[in-house]
């Protein structure tokens, strides 16, 4: 195999690296103390500097703003946006938009596209992806209740989500929806595309996530549909095609979340080197020179190092053969990415000590906001249940159980 990274791609990826440290660190310790909004002046400023740069927007094609590149160079990208919280909304390719962008620039007709994905490709507006719903497991997305029902040239939305992240301050929602009760479970539902300002959109709550509700992109909300009425033509995709719609969403979605995760793996992991390095436990003796501190730092190099090979060789196979191909792939560098982000950041919180917990350090933070990452885009527990499934259909076992 060539593990070599072309010049080009390596020069990028030095690029946005400094502009990460250079530009987006001084605004950290604001994000942890202050509402997101009120760092949106500055975080817009920095969003001009990279449209200046030529960086806006990496996973759109150029023809829309955006840097137009193959998804192994995004992925290398994404882990050096992950080093900040910062970093993918500056360079407009955080979640849920660019996971909404993909999918009306795969699916979105030619007014849908101008109408929103113009829009969003500037950075002019926010969108979010309103799925989960509180009373039905997220394990099982064919099975909710919210409806769209056909009333003459426009449908009607009922029902109720939760964890539509980013709601707070979005012009748009891309809703999942049944559409056909009677149809089978993976083609009941379907998409919609419903502006914010519609009657009968309501934003319920920001929903406090470990003590901490969040605002505008940085929070996830509770939403009712009340006769929640829009056009016909705000259909994305065909009737019934919702389910097939968020698997190609969150297919790549997911190589996105793990690249970011582990470019936070290696901001831990310089936090805990250097706190290893200088902190002294006793006059000359310093927390690195302890056995138990060094195999913590020599696990999370391995581990982390591996996370980023299986996940370079799922996007790899993505760019070559198709999301269908690498399906298997990207359940499992789901729940392996996720695992070892955790562990990461948990040995980095030990290293510091007490002030690990405090929001004097970026630790914390991550450890409130990262945890759902074992249970967002589908649980660790379903993935692994899917490959072993998979894995064990070659042993003639399970042939008559479905996939989730």
């Amino acid at each position: 195999m060539d593990f070599s990274i072309p010049p080009k791609t390596q020069q990028l990826v030095e690029t946005i690296r400094q502009f990460v440290h250079d530009e987006l660190a001084d605004l950290e310790a604001a994000l942890v103390s202050k509402p997101f909004r009120e760092l949106l002046p500055q975080l817009n400023q920095k969003r001009a500097q990279v449209k200046q740069l030529g960086l806006w927007a990496p996973q759109l094609p150029t023809e829309y703003g955006g840097m137009g590149l193959e998804f192994l160079e995004l992925a290398m990208i994404s882990e050096e946006l992950g080093r900040s919280p910062l970093g993918h909304f500056v360079f407009n390719c955080q979640a849920p938009d660019v996971g909404n962008m993909e999918i009306l620039l795969e699916f979105g007709s030619d007014i849908q596209k101008t109408t929103w994905l113009e829009p969003l490709a500037a950075g002019a507006i926010r969108s979010c992806f309103s799925m989960t719903e509180p009373e039905r497991p997220g394990s099982n997305p064919v099975w909710m209740d919210t409806t769209a029902t056909l009333d003459g040239d426009v449908w009607v939305i009922n029902g109720r989500k939760w964890f539509t992240t980013a709601a707070d301050g979005a012009a748009l929602a891309v809703v999942m929806a049944v559409t056909d009760c009677d149809a089978p479970p993976h083609g009941r539902a379907s998409m919609m595309l419903v502006p914010t300002d519609t009657p009968g959109f309501h934003l319920v709550r920001n929903i406090s996530c470990m003590g901490h509700a969040g605002d505008d992109w940085h929070s996830h909300s509770e939403i009712e549909y009340e006769d929640c009425r829009v056009p016909r033509e705000n259909l994305l995709g065909e009737r019934g095609a919702g389910f097939a719609i968020a698997q190609a969403r969150l297919g790549p979605g997911r190589i996105h979340h793990c690249m970011r995760w582990i470019g936070i793996c290696e901001r831990a992991f310089e936090m805990m080197c250097r706190r290893a390095a200088t902190r002294e436990i006793a006059p000359g003796e310093f927390l690195g020179s302890r056995q138990t501190v060094e195999n913590w730092i020599a696990e999370s190099r391995a581990e982390i190092d591996a996370a980023r090979l299986m996940v370079l060789g799922t996007a790899w196979k993505i760019d070559k053969l198709g999301t269908r191909e690498a399906r298997i792939d990207i359940s499992v560098i789901k729940f392996f990415v996720a695992r070892i982000l955790m562990e990461v950041i948990d040995r980095a919180i030990q290293v510091h000590g007490a002030l690990g917990i405090t929001d004097d350090t970026l630790l914390a933070w991550y450890y409130r906001n990262e945890r759902g990452a074992r249970i967002y885009d589908g649980p660790d527990e379903v993935h692994k249940s899917v490959v072993a499934r998979r894995i064990l259909r070659q042993y003639n076992v399970g042939q008559t159980q479905p996939d989730s």
